[in-house]
């Protein structure tokens, strides 16, 4: 399997092509690039590897250009440390998005997941990429419908829909309700994150993940940042760094 890596972060591209060795030592890496102009040249002139990693936030610019400027007619597995562009992510080739530093289990299912979805076209005409994403995607979609939190002694489940915001406070990680109540749970907000559809919740900062209905408004705060105005009571400002803050407003547009 032949190999290409877009990455603008030194320790990062070692510690992926350190995993991929462990994982398949026949795993040929044919080039690594920290930016757009460098990729898009590079893929212009040469054939599509297997597969590609990309970061999302390149050295100039954001690496979903490469897909403006050329043709990919291969899977691409996102390595980000941004949970925020996964929408945009499943909109082009990507088979699988992987939030930095990358664990190499989950690195493993996605190499895994490449290989079994391809090998059930062997039999047949080559496959398209679009088949290939159409089925990754069908698996990829199953978000979770409910979740275990605890009240007491005893634990019980609450359907994802009536959800507002999961956040954080004091170490622990809560659920609020459509109802106002708050329940307290085992996940971390990371673990959670990746659990939920990203058309309808979105992960604001360090402290809330938020559901689309729970925002009732978006002012300007400060030079670049956003403050989140929501149908919920919570105790401190819920501020969206000018870092996320386009692709926040993308996420609500």
């Amino acid at each position: 399997m032949t190999v290409l890596i877009i990455e603008d972060e030194a320790p990062a591209f070692r510690r992926l092509q350190k995993l991929l060795e462990e994982i398949d030592d026949s795993i040929q890496i044919v080039e690594v690039f920290d930016g757009v102009k460098e990729a898009v040249k590079w893929l212009n002139h040469h054939q599509c590897p297997d597969l590609l990693f990309m970061d999302i936030q390149l050295s100039d610019g954001l690496s979903f250009e490469i897909f403006e400027q050329t043709e990919i007619s291969k899977p691409v597995i996102f390595t980000t440390a941004f949970d925020e562009y996964m929408l945009k992510a499943f909109k082009v080739n990507s088979i699988d998005y992987l939030l930095k530093p990358i664990n190499k289990d989950d690195l493993q299912r996605s190499m895994d997941k490449y290989r079994n979805l391809k090998s059930q076209f062997a039999n047949t005409e080559t496959p398209s990429i679009q088949e290939l994403i159409k089925n990754i995607r069908l698996d990829d979609r199953k978000f979770k419908s409910r979740f275990l939190v605890k009240m007491g002694e005893k634990m019980m489940s609450v359907e994802t829909e009536d959800i507002l915001c999961f956040f954080a406070h004091s170490g622990l990680v809560y659920l609020q309700t459509k109802g106002g109540k708050k329940y307290l749970m085992d996940q971390t907000l990371d673990e959670i994150s990746k659990e939920l559809d990203p058309e309808k919740y979105y992960r604001a900062n360090r402290q809330y993940i938020l559901n689309y209905c729970a925002i009732e408004a978006v002012h300007k705060f400060g030079k670049s940042k956003l403050l989140v105005e929501t149908t919920f009571e919570h105790e401190e400002q819920i501020i969206v760094s000018s870092e996320k803050a386009t692709a926040f407003k993308q996420w609500l547009g």
